[in-house]
């Protein structure tokens, strides 16, 4: 038999070797988060851009957001990176609740910082992306790229089709997602996309306060913990 052919099917089953045994890694990642993050709920789930710098606005508008809902009684967790993350790790251990980071291994970009209570580390961004979700009791999304608009259609999707319970997931600062907004009306909406229903999923607001206060709104008639039925959802999340 050709050496050449040998080589590539030993090659082929080392690799699948590898492959089979990621699995187990991938075991660790749910498995550590889901013993670190069960215990801290209520949880409020943060994003926004790494790239925000500690001056801009958004970055101060993320600290105080983060400690507001931290002096509440709701443990923040965010991607545990700089920019908007570290604004929200940092406001949150101004405050009274622990300050959680959900940290990826990234080429570039993702350095931990240093206001972290609890801080996870990820391989797996698909394992990350539960974990965001699994015990959060609100969504609050700050201006961001690529990765943010990943996590919100991720939780807007996960609500939509019933995979998740239904949480408050809050857009901080019209002028930066109106484009979107519009978008989703004017396009995604009129087009049969999605339900015109689907857009009260989310909400825009511009000021810290008014983001505690509409989270608070939302569980004035429940409890912020997950129902019997709801808990056998996110079992399946």
């Amino acid at each position: 038999m050709n050496k050449t052919k040998l080589s590539s099917r030993d090659a082929d089953k080392s690799l699948l070797t590898r492959e089979s045994w990621k699995v187990f890694q991938i075991m660790a990642e749910f498995v550590e988060g889901f013993e670190r993050l069960a215990p801290l709920r209520p949880s409020v789930s943060v994003f926004g851009s790494a790239r925000t710098p500690p001056d801009d606005p958004c970055y101060q508008a993320a600290e105080e957001t983060s400690r507001l809902l931290s002096d509440a009684g709701f443990a923040v967790v965010s991607g545990g990176g700089p920019g908007i993350m570290e604004a929200a790790n940092k406001g949150a251990s101004a405050g009274k609740s622990p300050s959680i980071g959900l940290n990826i291994a990234l080429p570039h970009e993702q350095e931990p910082n240093e206001y972290q209570d609890i801080s996870l580390k990820f391989q797996h961004f698909f394992s990350r992306k539960v974990m965001f979700v699994k015990y959060a009791s609100a969504y609050v999304v700050f201006p961001g790229g690529f990765g943010t608009l990943d996590e919100l259609a991720e939780i807007l999707a996960l609500i939509q089709t019933g995979k998740s319970r239904k949480i408050p997931v809050i857009l901080y600062g019209h002028d930066y997602w109106r484009g979107l907004v519009d978008w989703l009306q004017q396009k995604m909406a009129a087009e049969g996309h999605i339900k015109p229903s689907d857009l009260s999923l989310f909400e825009v607001l511009d000021e810290p306060q008014a983001i505690v206060n509409a989270i608070f709104d939302h569980y004035e008639n429940r409890t912020v913990e997950p129902s019997d039925e709801e808990q056998e959802i996110l079992l399946d999340l």
